[in-house]
């Protein structure tokens, strides 16, 4: 079991997409078993945690994980968790 974390602010203003961004953490999440991402798309608008809720709830990235909790302390972060059998 390990933990990966991506954080969106060092690549918001970058021209690397937040969609590659989110799609290479999964990716590597399943390739190493890793059970829990932690994203921080941080407290701004809350535009950009909308976008990757939106990101997330694509069927085809939907399937893969097991659930997605919201930090109740801080707004600014989301966990990703994957099951392995």
């Amino acid at each position: 079991m390990g933990r990966l974390k991506l954080d969106l602010h060092d690549i918001y203003n970058k021209s690397k997409s937040i969609e590659d961004a989110l799609n290479d953490v999964i990716e590597e999440a399943l390739d190493k078993h890793i059970t829990e991402v932690e994203i921080i798309p941080g407290k701004g608008s809350g535009q950009l945690k909308k976008r990757v809720l939106r990101f997330l709830d694509q069927k085809h990235i939907k399937d893969k994980i097991h659930r997605i909790e919201k930090d109740s302390k801080n707004f600014g972060r989301l966990f990703v968790f994957f099951k392995f059998k």
